[in-house]
């Protein structure tokens, strides 16, 4: 069976990084009045800096597309041309468009031939679907390389104008004028960028590559309810009612596109479904962990860090914080390129000696989906 290698990867990061300060003057004010929940959310998740695709008006300098494909040019040396990629595969959580497909509208970008693609759609774990469409592809045989990229575009969705309408709502309703914060907290957690991965069916002599031994991934929807959520709200018994049950005037008052989150759910559920989920992968393949040499967790927040320290010792799972590789507090949240810019990092640092062992981490908390990956560096 053909064995799968990431060769190299790269990543695209927007304009210059946005300090905590900064924030408000991208994004704007909610009826003109500061955040209440943003001092208390940028003191639990660590992000000291971040990166968004707009200017301090508001106005788009990159598409998500374009971010991707310039991402994706940072793969190509002499070696390897756009003209050589056969299969596309990019994830996102925050598509250009709803039509075409977000894999389109990077191909468009891209100075290559036609080529087959995938669009792999969700959170955070998309990027993570599409690097296994990738390998999945290699290892049959279908094509000997594929290009895997994550990307998000969210700060135009975090804007306040997005939430005016709602706050009149509140405010009528002898409520506190300023958005919940299920809504706002995840207005200063969110960032813009891209990360892609190039996979081949051969290592590169000349720099390290990593052997992807297998990628798990799996929902749990069946048993747990919907936690973040866009184009679409959520009812009272836990289903959500989408975009198109709503009229137009409604999308705005009640910021129908915004994206929530359900943080009682989130904080209940997120850590302890995937360190069970993690368990029961280790059994199945008679991984020993202490093997590892670097462990790649996608933290949305450091408030995490913790709780998933804790979680894992319950099981016996070691993983000493020495072994913790992120990149969180510098480039922010970026959903589901946060785990491709992370390694990314990595993978350029030349911190990498052959033998080592990474372990990357995405948990996915849209509807509870999670995946782990395990590399060697060859």
């Amino acid at each position: 069976m053909p064995e799968v290698y990431i060769t190299k990867a790269a990543k695209f990061l927007p304009n210059n990084p946005i300090s905590n300060e900064e924030m408000e003057s991208y994004l704007g004010m909610i009826d003109g009045l500061p955040s209440k929940g943003k001092s208390l959310t940028l003191r639990s998740n660590g992000i000291k800096t971040r990166y968004y695709s707009i200017d301090k008006t508001g106005k788009s300098t990159h598409s998500n597309a374009k971010m991707t494909a310039l991402a994706i040019e940072k793969l190509t040396d002499a070696s390897f041309k756009q003209n050589d990629i056969e299969l596309l595969a990019c994830g996102t959580t925050s598509p250009d468009n709803l039509l075409p497909s977000h894999t389109v509208m990077v191909h468009g970008e891209l100075k290559c031939g036609p080529v087959e693609l995938v669009s792999t759609a969700g959170a955070c774990c998309a990027s993570m679907q599409a690097l296994k469409y990738g390998y999945n592809s290699i290892v049959a045989g279908s094509t000997t390389n594929a290009v895997c990229t994550g990307s998000e575009k969210l700060s135009s969705l975090m804007r306040a104008e997005h939430f005016e309408k709602e706050t009149e709502r509140l405010a009528e309703m002898d409520k506190n004028p300023i958005i919940s914060f299920e809504k706002d907290f995840l207005r200063w957690m969110l960032s813009d960028g891209a990360g892609a991965l190039l996979l081949e069916n051969k290592p590169r002599p000349n720099n390290n590559s990593l052997k992807i031994e297998w990628i798990e991934i799996k929902s749990f929807a069946n048993q747990l309810e919907t936690c973040m959520y866009a184009g679409s709200d959520k009812n009272e018994d836990g289903s959500t009612k989408g975009w198109k049950e709503y009229s137009s005037v409604e999308w705005l008052r009640k910021s129908i596109f915004a994206f929530k989150q359900d943080v009682k759910l989130l904080g209940k559920e997120i850590v302890p479904t995937g360190t069970k989920y993690l368990k029961e992968i280790l059994d199945k393949r008679g991984f020993d962990i202490t093997t590892i040499d670097y462990f790649l967790p996608h933290l949305s927040s450091e408030f995490f860090r913790g709780k998933i320290a804790e979680e894992i010792l319950k099981y016996n799972i070691q993983i000493p914080q020495e072994k913790w590789f992120t990149n969180l507090s510098s480039v922010g949240n970026i959903g589901s390129g946060s785990i491709f810019i992370m390694l990314e990092e990595l993978v350029n640092s030349g911190k990498l000696k052959k033998g080592q062992k990474i372990l990357l981490m995405v948990p996915e908390s849209a509807r509870f989906t999670y995946s782990y990956c395990l590399l060697t560096v060859c």
